[in-house]
């Protein structure tokens, strides 16, 4: 990969890399450090890397930093968290995408990243299995599971109003 390419990668992927770390951690800060080391690991790789794997090598480094933050966001309990959660007032009329968000957030780390990887960036199953590392069918069953949680989610009338 040239530098040119490089650049080309930066300008077509950052936004999109973004967008999918920023969904699951919830954390600008912490995504844009996550972007911006997929993007460093990519110059150091350049010479690896082909143009036409860029994306998936870009979403493949990303997945796992996030997964690595997450893990160890983990481990640190802040009760600043618990506490302000509790004193926010809960919205009268929450908006869907309010709800999706909400609905989003209530699944497992890896679930959740499935679900934003095949419907909100629309990576194939193929795609997915070789960024997260899982088989195909991995990715089937867990993609599965997760819409159902969200389907019963989403049904519950005290979820919504």
């Amino acid at each position: 990969m040239k530098e040119f390419e490089y650049n080309e990668c930066v300008r077509n992927y950052a936004d999109n890399v973004y967008r999918f770390v920023l969904k699951n951690l919830r954390n600008e800060e912490d995504a844009r450090d996550v972007v911006q080391s997929s993007f460093e690991k990519l110059w150091v790789n350049r010479s690896k890397v082909e143009i036409e794997k860029a994306k998936s090598f870009l979403f493949t480094v990303a997945y796992h930093q996030l997964i690595d933050l997450i893990r160890k966001n983990k481990r640190i309990t802040l009760k600043e968290d618990f506490s302000q959660s509790n004193l926010q007032s809960r919205p009268s009329q929450p908006g869907v995408r309010e709800i999706l968000n909400k609905a989003i957030y209530k699944l497992g780390d890896t679930q959740r990243s499935l679900v934003l990887l095949k419907d909100y960036e629309g990576y194939s199953y193929e795609e997915i299995a070789e960024i997260t590392s899982l088989s195909i069918s991995q990715v089937k069953v867990y993609l599965h599971r997760a819409r159902i949680q969200l389907k019963h989610f989403l049904i519950k009338p005290e979820n919504v109003i």
